[in-house]
């Protein structure tokens, strides 16, 4: 992690570590696309290692946060990593049929699945602002459905998968929440990465994948994305969080798209598609309103 008080200088630093971690993030969908592993290996490969490379500096201290949750607080960290698992599964998936863009996306409209479950889970009304966060999302989704579907049926089915991985990230946020109070960020990111990586080796294994015999090439995928995408670009977002509001980072990360969209365009050639421009410009229209409102009221 970075070390750091909210210092003058630190500050400074920080407006260009956030920028980074942005853009560090965005490589993740371009390094999976050129990947030639399944999904699954992939992002067991990417959580693991990153665990690993987290953990191997501060074990003692991981294991003193572990020994201090209760029964109860380790079962939800189970299932916060169960819901981490299921989201790198489905979203990396996604990348295998639909283009970078729609896809990254669609895994983003998480704060629109959290405002839904606070109504179906939690008995709380939506504000008319966020209402129209989400009638506004949904409508762009439709568009890059209806788009990506008259270019390809496949493509649709990436999409699927995108949305499906933004509910289980939705999942984790709130579940994880629960006990990550009572952890240290380092502690906390650490186990549930491991935890994750672990459910995606063991389906991985139960799917009949393999773990080797892949090229050098891919090998090297796998440790840039546990070390680029995981640990620079979410670290650099965590710790921006010490000098800037959440609103302004929740706000900063709606550039993952974009960023991930440039990349595609300038090294896999993919274009935007005129349905992808609106319906993408109308789902990061209804996150931020959505993030805006759910921050406003102390949701997020």
């Amino acid at each position: 992690m970075f070390e750091g008080s909210p210092s003058g200088k630190s500050q400074r630093r920080a407006k260009w570590v956030l920028p980074i971690g942005i853009l560090a993030i965005s490589s993740a969908s371009i390094l999976i696309k050129i990947c030639e592993a399944p999904p699954l290996i992939i992002a067991a490969y990417r959580l693991a290692l990153a665990s690993l490379l987290l953990s191997l500096p501060a074990l003692p201290q991981i294991l003193r946060g572990l020994r201090a949750l209760t029964r109860a607080e380790f079962f939800l960290g189970l299932t916060a990593g169960g819901f981490l698992c299921a989201h790198f599964a489905l979203w990396i998936t996604s990348l295998k049929y639909t283009s970078v863009a729609s896809s990254v996306v669609l895994v983003t409209t998480n704060p629109i699945f959290v405002a839904l479950a606070s109504i179906l889970f939690l008995g709380e009304r939506l504000s008319p602002l966020l209402w129209l966060s989400v009638c506004t999302a949904v409508l762009g989704g439709i568009i890059i459905a209806w788009g990506d579907w008259s270019a390809d049926a496949d493509a649709l089915y990436g999409d699927l998968l995108a949305l499906l991985g933004a509910v289980a990230m939705s999942g984790y946020l709130l579940v994880g929440r629960r006990i990550r109070q009572k952890m240290d960020l380092h502690v906390y990111i650490s186990s549930l990465y491991g935890i994750a990586g672990v459910f995606l080796i063991l389906i991985a294994l139960l799917n009949g994948n393999s773990f080797f015999g892949y090229s050098p090439t891919t090998y090297l995928i796998f440790f840039l994305l546990a070390a680029i995408p995981q640990m620079i670009g979410h670290t650099a977002v965590n710790w921006a969080l010490r000098f800037f509001t959440a609103t302004l980072v929740a706000v900063v990360l709606l550039g993952e798209p974009l960023a991930a969209t440039f990349l595609a365009y300038l090294f896999l050639a993919e274009g935007v598609a005129p349905t992808l421009f609106v319906g993408g410009s109308l789902v990061l229209l209804g996150i931020y309103l959505c993030v805006r409102e759910e921050t406003r009221w102390g949701k997020l």
